[in-house]
C-alpha cells in the first residue's frame, strides 16, 4: 500500500514538471507570435507614414508657384554654370594661340572684336569702332598670298581687281625701271623729299628725279610722298608746295601723299606734338594740293591714323594703310594698303615696300 503511494505522488511530480515545461513552451512561442505581430504593425505604420509624406510632397510639388526670387536664383545657377563652359573655353582657346605662336596683339584683336588695338609706347590701346567713320567693304578672305608672297585682291569669280605698286626712295639704290616694269608692277610712290626730324630743314631725296623719269619712261603710274615733320600748319603748307614744285614737270596720275609717322629720334621736334596739332597740319597739306589739282592722301599706320590723328575730321582724305600682317586689321576706308617692307621685284636689288591698291586712279 505504501508503495502504491508512493508510485502515484511519483506520477503527479511527473505530471506537473510537464505541465509546467509545455506551459513555458506556449507562453515563449505567444511571445513570438506578439513580437511578430508588433513588428509587423510598426512597419505597416511607418509604410503608411512614408506615403502619407510621399504624398504631401507630391501635391505641394504639384501646387507650387515659383517665385521672383526662385527664378533669380535659377538664373544665377545657370549663368554661373555657362560662366564656367566659357571661361574653359576661352583658357583652351588662349592656349591654342599662344601655342601657335600668336603675338599679344593679335590674341587681344580676336578677344577684343569690337575694338581697335593698338600697341603703342609699352601699353595696349582699345579703341571701340566707331559708327562715325565710314568702313571698307573688302572681303578678307578675297585678299590671297600667292607663292611669290604677293598679295592680290580677287572677287567671287577669282578676278584679281587689285593693282601691283611699290613705293621707293634713295634707300632703293639704282633701279631698273624696265625690269621692275615687267615683272608687273603698274605704279609706283616716289620719295620727293623729306623735313629733317632735328632742324627742320627740307630735303628733296637724292633719287628723286631718276625714279620719277625712270618710271614714267617705263610706263609705271606714278604718286609721290613726303615724309613730313611739320610742327605747324604753315610748314605743312611749306612742304606741299616743296613737293609741287619738284612735280611741275612730271605726269603725277596718282595721290600726292602726306607721310605722317612716329619718329624713331626721341628728339625729334614733332615729339610733342598734340592729336589736333597734327590734324590740323595733315589738313593743311592735304589741301593745298587739292588746290593744285592733285589728289591728296594720307600715309601711316595703326598708330597714326588711331593715336596721332583725328580720322573724324580726315574723312573726305584717301588712306594708304600700312600693316604687315595678312589678313589686314583696320576696318575704317583706305583705298592702299603697304603689306610688307621686305617685298622683291626684278629692277631693284634688296628690300622694297609692296602695295596693293584697290582703286583705280589712272582712266582707262
Amino acid at each position: 500500500m505504501a508503495n502504491k503511494v508512493r508510485r502515484n505522488r511519483r506520477r503527479q511530480q511527473v505530471n506537473l514538471v510537464t505541465n509546467i515545461i509545455f506551459c513555458l513552451i506556449t507562453l515563449a512561442a505567444l511571445t513570438g507570435c506578439i513580437i511578430l505581430l508588433l513588428q509587423n504593425y510598426g512597419l505597416r505604420n511607418k509604410s503608411q507614414e512614408a506615403m502619407a509624406r510621399l504624398k504631401e510632397f507630391e501635391d505641394k510639388e504639384e501646387e507650387y508657384i515659383y517665385t521672383q526670387a526662385d527664378m533669380e536664383a535659377y538664373s544665377k545657377e545657370i549663368a554661373l554654370k555657362e560662366g564656367e563652359l566659357q571661361k574653359a573655353a576661352l583658357l583652351d582657346d588662349l592656349k591654342l594661340k599662344m601655342s601657335s605662336g600668336e603675338s599679344t596683339s593679335e590674341m587681344l584683336r580676336d578677344f577684343f572684336p569690337e575694338d581697335v588695338v593698338v600697341y603703342s609706347d609699352g601699353k595696349y590701346n582699345f579703341f571701340p569702332i566707331s559708327d562715325k567713320l565710314k568702313k571698307h567693304n573688302y572681303v578678307y578672305d578675297n585678299f590671297v598670298v600667292q607663292e611669290n608672297n604677293e598679295v592680290v585682291y580677287m572677287d567671287d569669280t577669282q578676278e584679281i581687281k587689285s593693282l601691283k605698286g611699290i613705293d621707293v626712295s634713295k634707300y632703293q639704290g639704282e633701279i631698273d625701271w624696265a625690269k621692275t616694269a615687267s615683272d608687273g608692277v603698274s605704279y609706283a610712290f616716289i620719295r620727293a623729299g623729306y623735313r629733317g626730324s632735328s632742324e627742320g630743314k627740307l630735303v628733296e631725296d637724292e633719287q628723286f628725279q631718276d625714279n620719277i623719269e625712270g618710271a614714267l619712261d617705263n610706263g609705271i603710274d606714278v604718286g609721290i610722298y613726303f615724309y613730313t615733320q611739320a610742327v605747324t600748319e604753315e610748314e605743312a603748307i611749306e612742304e606741299a608746295e616743296f613737293v609741287l614744285d619738284l612735280i611741275q614737270d612730271y605726269d603725277v596720275t596718282y595721290p600726292i601723299v602726306f607721310d605722317i609717322e612716329e619718329s624713331e629720334n626721341e628728339k625729334a621736334r614733332t615729339a610733342e606734338m598734340t592729336k589736333e596739332e597734327n590734324t590740323k597740319a595733315t589738313i593743311a597739306f592735304l589741301e593745298t594740293i587739292r588746290k593744285a589739282g592733285y589728289t591728296p592722301m594720307i600715309y601711316g599706320n595703326l598708330k597714326t591714323f588711331m593715336i596721332m590723328l583725328d580720322m573724324e575730321q580726315l574723312e573726305d582724305y584717301d588712306k594708304w594703310f600700312a600693316y604687315y600682317n595678312t589678313p589686314v586689321y583696320f576696318p575704317y576706308e583706305f583705298s592702299i594698303w603697304q603689306y610688307t617692307s621686305e617685298g622683291n621685284v626684278n629692277g631693284i636689288k634688296g628690300d622694297v615696300d609692296m602695295n596693293v591698291c584697290m582703286k583705280k586712279y589712272v582712266q582707262e
